[in-house]
């Protein structure tokens, strides 16, 4: 496809070649006109070839001519089409303006003469090659009869009714267009007008007759089945066909769906059964066509359960066409049947489950969001009502008729969807069941339970697939709507909280199941037994801040039994701690509580730290009892804590001394840095909150002495805790200068400041990048 020449002068001459080529066809077909008269007259072997025969330089074009702007053809079928058009208009204003100026004679004549002329020219058109100028003709001619049946009525018959003359105008217009269409096969345009011509008379006819929704739906079914035969062959009568079928299914439909009783509904339903059937018989003749039987099976089950519809409730409804539509979905099974019906039947069934189950589902959704209102008051032991107006049995029954097709569908096929909703639709037929039936409370919260627990079971054996996923997020979602509903009544709090609990620790311990799913049930049991245990303490009368104590004993056990949790002992400490920060939580209200809950958290991570793989926790250890130490000063009123922390950091510094000592890898954090924060931080609280001058200065000499002692050792901790320290204080004693200084000066000014720093940052970018690596690199290099 390579070419020397820019694409824009090829795509020119490519141009010029073309309208080239075109004039020459033209010219050709002229000539070849020309030979077939000449060769049927009479002495055709003595004519000669002469300048009169080759034809006129009109016809032709050399190489080196202009380019033409439009091609042969192309104008040919503009001055046509404009030809058709201007006789078009010339007609029908003849007809509108000067038709009333003749007589009957006159009248006849001329609408003989021009329909007839115009019908008879295409056919002489056509004989002589010209196609296109046929097919103008003959769409005039087509025109011209609509126009001879409207002058028709306007002068011969103006009383009759209009849309009757229409219809049987319609019929007689497609009947003529039909025959004339068929005389002339070279024609295209005659039978596709007969085609649209063909659609009026009937449904026209009922609207004339006055026979109603339904009968109009018979007519617009009846002219649908009309076309399904040609359309088997010509594929143009597949689209009227479509479009009135469907029609007349929704006329059927919203009949049924509008009856009174099952006597009215009977008509519909025998308008939706001959559409179904028509459906049916498209897709077995057709194969291409299988969204027919599609929408056939849908109308059939409209049809059957429309007739039960008027003498149930909405949700019995419901059922009713679950009912009659999840059947259709035996036919997977069916190889007797073609493929495309068996596709549609299959189709149909599983659209009207989706319905059903949808329609079920939003049913039964304010029945488990009903459960949020026992956080308005907890332990109120209030009983609601039963809703006279509610769902009923009817959503449960629909959605566990959803699961069982889904289910079925699930074992004769290979796709894992139909098992996923099989597990969604069960779970949320069983665990609203009881609700929706008005079983007791205590009844519900069993079932519940056991639904609950069934899903958890059926998640843990097929927790590597999509069911047991679905299995897993319906047992969580079962979990947290029953621990809801159980705050209604202390004894039910107990009773299902530790039921959970007891539950989601068996999975935890359950080895062949995924890891992800037993870590999940062991963070469950923690929540639960840290909810068990704040219950506990509820009901004992304690103040709040005691509530801490128990929680903490779950952080305790789980930090106890370490190793023995295997797998799930990541994701059960994390549940753990965030079970101890909910205890720090409860305590705050009163200090002396505080001060003992940050040091039994203390404790516990001190226990936990004792572990190799836990070290990192002695660190949490060590703050969680500074900070004891701190509440329990603040709360004894001390205004000097370094007369009690002094004494914890010099034998703390001379421990540290001494592990340096026999282990020179030791980390100056691990040997200095609990010692130093022991009395550098407190006292920086101290010196920010106190307003002399003698604490900031003794210690800033005490930090700057820090510092200097771990740059001249070459220690990471001192360098960096004495140097924040130092800084803070010097923050600390500015402060009210700057914001002298501040006050004083203009306001432009600090922007003008800030903005000249940073052109002075950005031009030395890179140096600065490379004195912070240095920096950290020398950082890095220190104990």
């Amino acid at each position: 496809m390579n070419s020397p020449l820019p694409p824009a002068e090829e795509l020119a001459l490519i141009d010029r070649e073309l309208a080239q080529l075109d004039s020459r066809r033209v010219y050709l077909l002229a000539r070849r006109d020309w030979l077939l008269r000449l060769i049927q007259q009479p002495g055709a072997a003595a004519v000669h070839w002469g300048p009169a025969a080759s034809g006129s330089a009109a016809w032709t074009a050399g190489p080196s001519g202009p380019a033409k702007e439009a091609s042969a053809p192309g104008a040919q079928n503009v001055l046509l089409t404009l030809g058709a058009v201007l006789l078009a208009v010339a007609a029908l204003a003849f007809t509108l303006v000067s038709w009333g100026s003749m007589g009957i004679a006159g009248r006849s004549a001329v609408l003989a003469v021009v329909t007839a002329a115009a019908l008879a020219a295409p056919a002489v058109l056509l004989r002589r090659g010209l196609r296109s100028t046929a097919e103008s003709v003959a769409a005039v001619g087509l025109l011209l009869t609509v126009l001879d049946a409207y002058a028709l009525y306007a002068v011969g018959m103006p009383d009759s009714d209009g849309t009757g003359y229409t219809a049987g105008a319609a019929a007689v217009l497609a009947a003529v267009w039909a025959g004339y269409g068929s005389a002339l096969r070279t024609l295209r345009i005659p039978l596709p007008a007969a085609l649209v011509a063909a659609q009026l008379p009937l449904p026209l006819a009922a609207v004339a007759w006055q026979a109603g929704p339904l009968g109009v739906g018979w007519a617009l079914l009846v002219t649908a089945a009309l076309d399904a035969a040609p359309a088997l062959r010509v594929r143009a009568a597949a689209l009227p066909a479509a479009l009135l079928g469907s029609a007349a299914l929704l006329v059927g439909a919203a009949q049924s769906w509008s009856a009174g009783s099952a006597a009215q509904a009977l008509g519909p339903a025998a308008l939706l059964l001959a559409g179904a059937a028509l459906g049916a018989a498209a897709a077995w003749r057709e194969p291409r066509v299988w969204g027919a039987a599609l929408v056939g099976g849908v109308a059939a089950v409209v049809a059957v359960a429309g007739v039960a519809r008027p003498e149930l409730a909405p949700g019995w409804a419901v059922v009713a066409h679950l009912v009659v539509g999840l059947p259709l979905l035996a036919a997977v099974r069916v190889s007797a049947l073609p493929e495309a019906v068996r596709r549609g039947a299959v189709g149909a069934g599983a659209v009207v489950g989706v319905l059903g189950a949808l329609a079920s589902g939003a049913a039964v959704a304010p029945v488990l969001v009903a459960r949020l209102r026992v956080l308005e008051e907890v332990w109120a032991a209030t009983t609601p009502a039963a809703d006279p107006y509610g769902p009923g049995a009817s959503a449960a029954v629909g959605l566990l008729l959803t699961a069982g097709a889904a289910w079925w569908l699930s074992r004769v096929s290979a796709r894992p969807e139909p098992g996923v909703l099989a597990v969604v639709l069960g779970w949320s037929g069983l665990f609203t069941a009881p609700v929706l039936l008005g079983f007791p409370v205590a009844v519900v919260f069993a079932v519940q339970l056991a639904v609950t627990g069934a899903a958890g079971f059926l998640a843990l054996r097929r927790s590597g697939r999509g069911a047991g996923i679905a299995a897993a997020a319906c047992a969580l979602a079962g979990a947290v709507n029953v621990s809801l509903g159980a705050l209604d009544g202390r004894a039910a709090t107990f009773a299902v909280w530790g039921l959970l609990g007891a539950g989601c620790a068996v999975g935890a311990a359950y080895g062949p199941a995924a890891r992800w799913l037993r870590s999940a049930a062991a963070v469950c049991a923690v929540g639960c037994a840290t909810g068990l245990l704040v219950a506990s303490a509820a009901v004992s009368d304690l103040a709040v801040v005691w509530w801490a104590l128990p929680v903490l004993a779950v952080a305790a056990l789980v930090a106890a039994l370490g190793p023995r949790l295997g797998a799930v002992r990541l994701p059960a400490e994390i549940a753990a701690g965030v079970s101890g920060v909910l205890a720090l939580a409860l305590s705050a209200g009163r200090p002396g509580t505080l001060a003992l809950a940050l040091a039994l958290s203390g404790v516990v991570c001190a226990g936990a730290a004792v572990r190799p793989e836990r070290r990192v926790l002695g660190w949490a250890a060590g703050a969680l009892f500074a900070a004891a130490t701190w509440v329990r000063l603040v709360e004894a009123g001390v205004t000097a804590p370094e007369a009690y922390t002094l004494p914890v950091t010099v034998p703390a510094l001379a421990v540290g001394f001494l592990r340096r000592r026999r282990d020179a890898r030791a980390s100056s954090w691990t040997a200095y840095g609990p010692g130093l924060a022991a009395t550098l931080l407190p006292s920086l609280l101290a010196a920010w909150a106190d307003a002399d001058w003698v604490r900031p200065l003794v210690l800033g000499v005490a930090a700057l002495a820090v510092t200097l002692a771990g740059a001249r050792w070459r220690l990471q901790a001192p360098l960096l805790l004495g140097g924040a320290v130092l800084a803070a204080v010097a923050v600390h004693e500015l402060a009210p200068y700057v914001v002298q200084v501040a006050g004083a000066l203009p306001r432009w000014v600090l922007p003008a400041l800030a903005g000249v720093l940073l052109l002075a940052v950005g031009a030395t970018y890179e140096k600065r990048l490379r004195d912070a690596r240095r920096l950290r690199a020398v950082i890095g290099r220190l104990g």
